[in-house]
């Protein structure tokens, strides 16, 4: 039943790099189409902090990868999992500055583009990934707190 509730878990992990993924793709293929709105090859504002906040969301999701398979090894006790939620948190931390700093080219985006939109989406994002942040922190603080405990128990024995 444990395999299987942490291969519910990694099939999630995933799924959720997909659509950044296909994102990410489209953007690039949109970037050698030629049009009459846009120059061959030509980078966005959007498109830049876009590319920028994907690296630590992969990075993320590459974490939370191996820390399922952590407990899958019975070893989710241990400083390997702390410090992947650690580099969880961190990147959390790290997508919500970059949406944070966004936010006055969605501004400028959403005048022009008449899409008010597009500014809710942004403090969205933002808002989501300092969540995760401050969930990540909460955990590898019990998490060190647990293998603290485990420790005075062994040493108990």
């Amino acid at each position: 039943m444990k395999r299987a509730s942490t291969l519910f878990l990694k099939i999630c992990v995933f799924l959720m790099a997909l659509p950044a993924l296909a994102v990410c793709v489209l953007a690039l293929l949109s970037l050698f189409r030629e049009t009459n709105d846009q120059f061959p090859g030509k980078l966005y504002a959007v498109d830049i902090v876009y590319f920028a906040a994907v690296i630590p969301y992969f990075i993320a999701l590459y974490q939370a990868f191996t820390l399922l398979g952590y407990i899958d090894k019975n070893i989710a006790f241990s400083e390997l999992s702390v410090r992947a939620l650690q580099k969880i948190k961190y990147c959390g931390i790290s997508i919500g500055i970059i949406f944070v700093a966004m936010e006055p080219v969605l501004y400028m985006m959403a005048i022009e583009e008449e899409a008010p939109g597009l500014v809710v989406i942004g403090l969205v994002i933002a808002l989501a990934s300092f969540v995760v942040a401050v969930f990540g922190a909460l955990l590898e603080r019990l998490l060190q707190n647990a293998i603290h405990l485990k420790l005075e128990n062994e040493l108990t024995v």
